[in-house]
Formats: structure tokens, C-alpha cells, sequence
């Protein structure tokens, strides 16, 4: 077991079978963390984060299941201290200068109704754009089916709700939900058949590890929208995709949601969607309550609490004391859970590394 390549380690964890260690991944950095780590010691010529710590790395197969083409981007205004900015997806947002914030903020979203929807979203989401599909189609379906391949691939499956959200804004979401609840079934609808019709060309002639799609539609006391609903709209769509993702030979199958996302777990799993990331646990989502709720029926990506790197060494090494026996089921390949943020110093974020890779990978 000594002798494991990394996707053998990959699907050994996410299979709970006995691994040498856990693969060593993380989530990322805000922008301005990096400026910040190089005052309190990063060597000043570190361009990559990911490149200098050493993680581990895997492959993706790069699907474009968004707009095409995209909006035209372009400055509205600018002064000394921001910039306003509508950018490809007609987001119209300020974007402070003096990067004091990694989220900006949003002035307007293109997305008010169907008007909108049938007008400018509609026809950028046509399944069958070329650019939808790899140029070097056959070198990556070479390195994807390479019996020597080493590195877990994955490919992305999209975003049936978050990128509507993202669209629309929150509070315009959340009243089409209920003035026109019609309209969200048939944009949910048309998002997971771009993810079906593109995935059911390329699936069948590749071999993948990970399935992964991008669902933000969380704060911090739960979802924007009920588990009914995500039962009644999302649900059909989720299950379409992910079948004909097991029918193919993967049953990896995850999506991004940030916030408290413990309502969605079983709509999630009844979709055929069997894994969480990144876990907030600030934000209630506590990946320990996860696992001993859903035991080995629930994959966990991340699930370190980024407030405990933040208030130093002894609350590190508690998290992560505290989360151990669960990782060590297998099941879990731990990380912070979002971006790690400049509030985290350098010198914590290396002890946390230190010490989680001598304790739990």
C-alpha cells in the first residue's frame, strides 16, 4: 500500500477502503492573502500557492456548460477608489481598487423574468455550441484513458440553480420562486439538459474519478429555497445528470454549495449527489454531525473550520483533534472550508498544514 498513486488514493478514500494517506488538497486563498503572507514571511517570488506548499493535483476535463458567448464586458465607471464594472454576465458590480474585499458589490443583475431569460440567457445556452467541447479533444481523451494515468480526472456537471441566482440576484430569486415558479422549473430544466446532452457526447468515451457541479444557494441558516422545492424542481434534473454520470462508470459525485446545507443533504442524496464541499462550519454545516448522521452514505471534501486558523495554534490543533477519527474512516479528504483568508497568518497556516498532515493524512 506504500506504493499508491494518487487515484488510487483518491478512489480508495472516496470508497472507504484502506489508502497509505489521504490525498493533500486545499480550497484556495482570497486575493489579497497572498500580499498579506508575503509581509509576514512567504518568499516574495511565490507566484503559486498551490505550487509552493506542494499539494497534490488532479486533472479536469474542461466542459463549458455556461454562457456562449458571453455578454461584453466593460467599465461603466471609474475613479480613483473603484472601478463599476458590468461584467460577462451582465452583472453590473463596484470593484474597490484598493482590493479590500474579495466580494464586490452588486449594483444590478440582467436576469429580472422571462423577457430576459428567452432574450439574452436562452440562446447563449445552446447544447450544441462547438465551444462547449474540448479543441484537443482526442490528447485529453488519450491522457483520460491512459491505463498508467496517475491523477484522479474529473469533469464539471454545472449549476442548475446557483448560476440562476447568480443571474438574478437573491432577492429577485427568491420572488420568481413564487411569482413565477413556472419559469425557475423551465430554466432548471433547460440548465441540467445542457449538462445532459453535452456530458452524454463526452462520458461515453472517457474514463473519470470525480463529478463536481456548483450549487451556491445557501447562507448561513440554510437554503434560499425549501427542501420541497429542491425536491420538485431541482431533483428531476439532478437525477437525469448524475445517472447517466454512474451509467459511465463514476460514482464520485459532489457539488460545490457554501452556507448551512444540512436541509439539502437528502434531497442531494436522492438527486444521486453523495458528497459536500466545502463544508462551512461556521456557517452550521459541522462535517463531524454530517458523518455521524449519514455515516458512510455522505463523502465529505474540506470541513475545517477557517475561524480556528484564524485564532491560532491551540484551536488548530483542537479542530483538527476533533475531526480526526472521522477522517481516519475514510470517506473524507480534509481542508479548509473556503478560501483561506488573510485573517489566517502565515505562520498558523503552515503549523496547520504541519499538523495536518502528520495527523490526519
Amino acid at each position: 500500500m506504500n506504493n499508491m498513486h494518487l487515484k488510487e488514493r483518491f478512489y480508495n478514500v472516496t470508497h472507504f477502503k484502506p489508502v497509505d494517506r489521504i490525498p493533500d488538497i486545499e480550497f484556495g486563498y482570497w486575493d489579497e492573502t497572498m500580499g498579506v503572507w508575503k509581509k509576514q514571511g512567504l518568499p516574495g517570488d511565490v507566484a503559486n500557492l498551490d505550487k509552493f506548499f506542494k499539494f497534490d493535483w488532479f486533472d479536469d476535463i474542461p466542459v463549458n456548460l455556461r454562457l456562449s458567448p458571453w455578454l461584453e464586458s466593460k467599465v461603466l465607471e471609474e475613479t480613483r477608489e473603484y472601478k463599476i464594472i458590468q461584467d460577462g454576465q451582465g452583472v453590473t458590480y463596484k470593484s474597490f481598487k484598493d482590493g479590500s474585499s474579495s466580494i464586490p458589490h452588486y449594483l444590478d443583475f440582467p436576469l429580472k423574468g422571462r423577457k430576459e431569460w428567452e432574450e439574452i440567457f436562452k440562446p447563449r445556452l445552446d447544447p450544441s455550441s462547438k465551444d462547449r467541447y474540448p479543441q484537443n479533444w482526442e490528447e485529453i481523451k488519450a491522457m483520460a484513458n491512459d491505463p498508467k494515468r496517475e491523477r484522479p480526472i474529473g469533469i464539471h456537471f454545472g449549476s442548475f440553480f446557483g448560476v440562476l441566482r447568480d443571474w438574478a440576484g437573491f432577492e429577485n430569486i427568491s420572488l420568481l420562486c413564487y411569482d413565477d415558479p413556472e419559469l425557475i422549473e423551465e430554466m432548471v430544466n433547460h440548465m441540467a439538459d445542457v449538462a445532459f446532452q453535452v456530458l452524454s457526447k463526452i462520458l461515453p468515451e472517457i474514463k473519470i474519478d470525480q463529478a463536481y457541479g456548483w450549487e451556491d444557494m445557501a447562507f448561513n441558516h440554510g437554503p434560499i429555497i425549501s427542501p420541497d422545492m429542491i425536491r420538485k424542481v431541482l431533483v428531476p434534473g439532478y437525477r437525469k445528470v448524475t445517472d447517466l454520470i454512474r451509467a459511465n462508470g463514476c460514482d464520485v459525485i459532489y457539488t460545490d454549495c457554501d452556507g448551512n446545507i444540512n436541509e439539502m443533504i437528502e434531497p442531494w442524496l436522492e438527486a444521486g449527489i453523495n458528497g459536500v464541499f466545502p463544508c462551512e462550519v461556521a456557517a452550521g454545516s459541522d462535517p463531524v454531525a454530517i458523518r455521524r448522521k449519514y455515516e458512510h452514505k455522505v463523502l465529505i471534501f474540506g470541513g475545517v473550520n477557517k475561524v480556528a486558523l484564524i485564532k491560532g495554534r491551540v484551536e488548530i490543533k483542537k479542530e483538527l483533534k476533533r475531526i480526526r477519527p472521522y477522517v481516519k474512516e475514510g470517506g473524507w479528504i480534509p481542508h479548509v472550508d473556503h478560501r483561506c483568508p488573510p485573517d489566517v497568518t502565515y505562520k498558523n497556516y503552515l503549523y496547520y498544514l504541519e499538523l495536518k498532515r502528520d495527523t490526519l493524512l
